[in-house]
């Protein structure tokens, strides 16, 4: 958006923030409080979709809520009244802390975390804890158990190779990953240091309803591209990882929620920045961490409190949902989407047309109508809506129209 032609540029002359997120603070933290020390000359127009932003649909980095993005916005020039921009802040300032602790905070209230549970802001994508994990959890002949339901928890299994010795209990590869098994019929095996698997699969859409439970060990989640859509019971689980570009943040941040009596076994071999007790005693600030990213999570978490919390939040999630699966299966073979019905992602939602030479024209014209990043994984093909916690119901209802017209069109 040009700063010339933007109607939110005046934002940048003022101190205060005309997109106010306020949410509750649980009393274990007890963030520094700067107030602002001017106020808007006019009321902020209502927040409706802009005119010159489009509807995007992409896996990740992906849509954010366009009340935060004004939020920084209005912010990004002097942070609080403190003549800084958070890009340029100390990460061990009193400015910084504060933010950082009230994201901490908000996270821990929207998550329910207990407080046996350290929550971590790292670097390094989620891809990085595919080798953090044994490393931290293991010694090298350990086994660890691996539902493989997608290409994302493929890669997981590989990278462990490394460190332990991974046991692929279950594989959906055969059946081009449009399953989860029953947990029942899961053969888990004595003596595993954790059981591992992937909530949702962005590229395949495929989505675990309900969660397995480790009989041996702890259970570990990658919760990357359904993280804060839902509630989680988190005592469920000994680890839960997230990279924050796909609901909560923009890329560069990973989000380890991590129960504080696994921490501090790691391998003699784990790279110091792989080693969640350096990042833990120093309360994620061991080294320079990616401070804007956590600030625009922080943002997101008071954005998703003031909705009423995952509660409200799911809701919402799964209208858009249902709303662009029954078009899918009301297509007469038009539009299909190769999972099966009771494990497909409220997030991710792939789909092919039954003329695959059309899928092109499909793209390119829904382009045109302001809705991008519609194609499907390189892996895959086909389509693929990503419909995260920031598309709204507004943007998910274009989609659909277009869809009837396009099939009317082309059937």
């Amino acid at each position: 958006m040009s700063m010339a032609t933007s109607p939110h540029t005046t934002l940048f002359q003022t101190r205060t923030s005309p997109f106010p997120l306020s949410s509750p603070r649980p009393t274990s933290f007890k963030p520094t409080s700067i107030k602002c020390a001017t106020q808007l000359h006019a009321q902020p127009p209502p927040l409706t979709h802009s005119q010159d932003r489009v509807f995007n649909f992409a896996a990740g980095p992906a849509t954010l809520p366009e009340k935060v993005l004004l939020r920084a916005q209005s912010e990004l020039y002097n942070w609080g009244g403190s003549g800084m921009s958070v890009m340029e802040m100390s990460h061990r300032g009193k400015e910084f802390l504060s933010i950082i602790q009230k994201a901490e905070s908000d996270l821990r209230t929207l998550l329910q975390i207990p407080p046996e549970y350290s929550v971590l802001f790292l670097q390094g994508g989620a891809t990085s804890q595919f080798a953090a994990l044994p490393l931290n959890l293991c010694s090298p002949n350990d086994a660890v158990d691996f539902i493989v339901t997608g290409s994302w928890s493929d890669k997981a299994v590989k990278e462990a190779q490394k460190y332990c010795k991974p046991n692929v209990i279950w594989s959906g590869k055969s059946e081009k990953y449009t399953k989860i098994p029953s947990f029942d019929d899961l053969q888990q095996n004595p003596g595993s240091r954790y059981l591992h698997f992937c909530a949702n699969e962005t590229i395949h859409g495929v989505e675990f309803k309900e969660y397995p439970v480790a009989q041996s060990g702890v259970l570990v989640a990658d919760m990357s591209s359904n993280f804060c859509s839902k509630p989680v019971d988190v005592s469920k689980f000994g680890v839960i990882y997230a990279g924050a570009q796909k609901n909560v943040g923009p890329s560069g941040v990973t989000i380890v929620i991590i129960r504080k009596d696994l921490i501090g076994n790691a391998q003699a071999l784990t790279p110091l920045m792989l080693d969640y007790k350096i990042h833990d005693d120093n309360n994620s600030l061991y080294n320079t961490p990616p401070c804007y990213g956590i600030y625009m999570c922080g943002l997101v978490f008071e954005d998703l409190l003031e909705q009423g919390g995952l509660v409200e939040v799911e809701k919402k999630n799964k209208k858009k949902a249902e709303i662009l699966y029954s078009t899918i299966d009301e297509s007469k073979g038009f539009y299909r989407c190769p999972v099966e019905k009771s494990v497909r992602s409220l997030m991710n939602v792939p789909f092919t047309l039954e003329k695959s030479e059309l899928e092109g024209e499909f793209i390119k014209e829904a382009a045109k109508e302001k809705m991008v990043q519609l194609k499907g994984h390189r892996s895959v093909g086909g389509v693929r809506a990503s419909i995260y916690n920031a598309m709204s119901l507004a943007g998910v209802e274009k989609l659909v129209a277009f869809m009837k017209d396009f099939q009317a069109r082309h059937a």
